[in-house]
């Protein structure tokens, strides 16, 4: 902030502020309502520079691209997609890169014939007991909405459960699915997303023994072992498990965490590079705040600093964050998560803690 702001004793401030309001949809563009305290200042000068960054992205994709509607995995795509794929271009590319596209011109009419099959009546009250608790402040979720999405978020949980029997329906996969909805805006390409996501990407985090969960949360504790050992200590210290902490991170993959844009800059890398994103992101975020964690005297400070480090400008500025993970938590092999997994699966299995 200037020095002609603050000699205003916040006029000037004021004048921005409420200026910055009225330029800013009270709607972000996926359809979420703005709290009554978000900043609309830091919101607008953030975007101004991030629009460029956009503008410059969309550009090169659109050469990348050059209207095709299939692309190859390469060395440059996957550098493409860790700096953003662009909206437009988010639903062709998480498609093509997770395989999903694949799977649904291998099966056609295959995600309608799961609609018109014979539907478990348990299946359908639970799905429909967590409908209008997906996304309450989103406006594409209720039913005054002109594009309401609560029917085809309905068909699409729905379709996955009589598909993959065996997971049904978990609390957390609406989350899921209904983000898939706002990108793709097509029922189908959200079933067979879900299908890449639940039944490879992520395999057993939404069975009902959640064992990949599970064995994930404990890997994580691991990673902050052998990179950030004095969080590791407190954790020990206060014999908080790690579960209790970051659940909600790997089970809703970063949604209704962290702000939308950044979610979905994560996700563009989920569906290209698996699930060694959401290891990243998570130790991004304890190291680069492992004072505020350190400091924590309780059980109850931990929770509050683990809530405290998803909010606040680190997050906010995706762009930059992005670049973050990968470089703030060093190296991370396929091999070290295949290892470690193996380790912590026997573990949970065995009711360890």
């Amino acid at each position: 902030m200037d020095t002609a702001i603050k000699s205003t004793n916040g006029t000037q401030s004021f004048m921005n502020q409420s200026t910055a309001k009225e330029r800013a949809d009270r709607v972000d563009p996926y359809g979420f309502e703005r709290s009554d305290d978000f900043d609309y200042e830091s919101y607008e000068e953030l975007m101004s520079e991030y629009l460029v960054i956009l503008t410059r992205r969309a550009i090169k994709w659109t050469r990348l691209l050059k209207g095709k509607r299939k692309v190859q995995k390469n060395v440059k795509l996957k550098r493409y997609v860790r700096k953003g794929i662009p909206n437009e271009h988010r639903a062709l590319i998480w498609m093509a890169a997770s395989g999903a596209q694949d799977r649904l011109e291998k099966n056609p009419g295959y995600y309608q014939s799961m609609l018109l099959s014979h539907h478990d009546s348990k299946l359908v009250e639970t799905i429909r007991t967590d409908l209008n608790r997906t996304f309450p402040d989103n406006v594409l979720f209720r039913k005054t909405s002109d594009q309401c999405l609560l029917k085809a978020l309905y068909n699409v949980l729905l379709a996955y459960g009589h598909h993959n029997p065996s997971v049904g329906y978990c609390q957390g996969m609406n989350f899921v699915a209904g983000y898939l909805l706002i990108i793709t805006k097509d029922e189908e390409k959200s079933f067979w997303l879900m299908d890449a996501l639940i039944g490879r990407i992520l395999p057993d985090y939404y069975s009902p023994a959640m064992m990949g969960l599970k064995m994930d949360q404990e890997v994580l504790g691991e990673l902050v072992k052998l990179k950030i050992p004095r969080v590791w200590q407190v954790m020990a210290e206060h014999n908080v498990m790690w579960t209790l902490v970051v659940s909600r991170w790997f089970i809703c993959l970063y949604i209704d965490i962290l702000p939308v844009e950044t979610v979905l800059r994560i996700w563009d890398c989920l569906f290209y590079e698996g699930s060694k994103i959401l290891f990243r992101v998570a130790l991004t975020l304890i190291h680069h705040h492992q004072a505020v964690i350190e400091q924590a005297q309780s059980l109850p400070d931990i929770c509050q600093a683990f809530k405290q480090i998803t909010h606040g400008p680190f997050v906010e500025d995706c762009h930059a964050f992005m670049q973050k993970i990968f470089t703030e938590p060093g190296s991370l092999s396929m091999a070290t998560l295949t290892k470690l997994r193996t380790t912590c699966r026997g573990r949970v299995a065995e009711g360890e803690p």
